[in-house]
Order: C-alpha cells, then structure tokens, then sequence
C-alpha cells in the first residue's frame, strides 16, 4: 500500500524526491503520513481537497479487500 500511494504522489508533484511516506499499523487500522515538499502538497491536495480524497479512496477501497481500514494523513 505504502508503494502504491509513493507511485500516486510521486506521478502528480515537480519534486519525485521530496515524497516520504510512514506507515504506522495499528490492530485493525493502518495510519499513512504522506510528507511532501510545501510547493507540492497543493497539488497533492488538489482544488477543494479532491485529489487527496481520489487518493484516500483508492487508498480505502484497497484495504476493504484485504479486511483492514486504512487513513491517509497530509503532513506539510
């Protein structure tokens, strides 16, 4: 999953390098920290927050397969 969302991200910001994501698991519920270079999180967000909720719901629909619940977090 984390090389999924790093594939995403990666595609849509100027600065590939710049993208760290960190996973922290927990028992049913999986937590992404998504950090980015501040001149590309908008365009992680999106206008009104719809890429990053493109994401999440990619990110949700993925982990509904495998019986999990996961969470994206936008870190600047």
């Amino acid at each position: 999953m984390k090389e999924l969302i790093e594939y995403i991200v990666k595609a849509l910001v100027d600065d590939p390098s710049s993208i760290e994501v960190k996973e922290v698991a927990g028992d049913k519920i999986t937590i992404y920290e998504l950090r980015a270079n501040k001149a590309d999180i908008g365009k992680v967000i999106g206008k009104r927050g719809r890429t990053a909720g493109a994401i999440r719901t990619i990110i949700n629909a993925v982990s509904a397969r495998q019986g999990k619940r996961a969470v994206l977090e936008i870190i600047e």
